[in-house]
This record gives structure tokens, sequence and C-alpha cells, in this order.
């Protein structure tokens, strides 16, 4: 029988959610500002904004479903 360890998943996942979300934010508003301020921005700025955008999404996307679904059922 599996005993609760003390992790607070929805906590985790309200976490990585938010953190997720902070990150695409970040991401897509920078590359939105600097457009439109600078007009052309340098390519490694563009990865970065990029790379922000998409672990944004990624994190956002699966904490919920890591930490809300699949950690309590493996428990």
């Amino acid at each position: 029988m599996a005993h609760y360890s003390g992790r607070d998943y929805s906590e985790l996942a309200k976490t990585g959610f938010f953190v997720g979300l902070t990150l695409f934010v970040i991401g897509t508003g920078s590359e939105l500002v600097g457009h439109a301020m600078f007009g052309s921005l340098p390519q490694w700025e563009n990865t970065l904004f990029f790379a922000l955008t998409i672990i944004g999404f990624a994190i956002g996307f699966a904490s919920p479903f890591v930490f809300g679904i699949v950690m309590p059922l493996i428990e």
C-alpha cells in the first residue's frame, strides 16, 4: 500500500503552470516589443525569445498533467 509522501501535487501543478505561463509571456512579449521598438533584432535574441516561448508552453502544458494526474496515480 502506498503512503502519502508529503508532496503537495496541486501546488506543484499550479506553480509549474504559472512558471510556464510566465516564460511564455516573457518570450512572446519581448519579441513583440523588441520588433516594435527596434525593428530587426539580432538572431541570438530571436532564438532566445523563441526558446523561452517554446519552453514556457511545454512547461505550462505538461506540468498540470504530470503533477496533477500522473504523479498522484503513480504514488
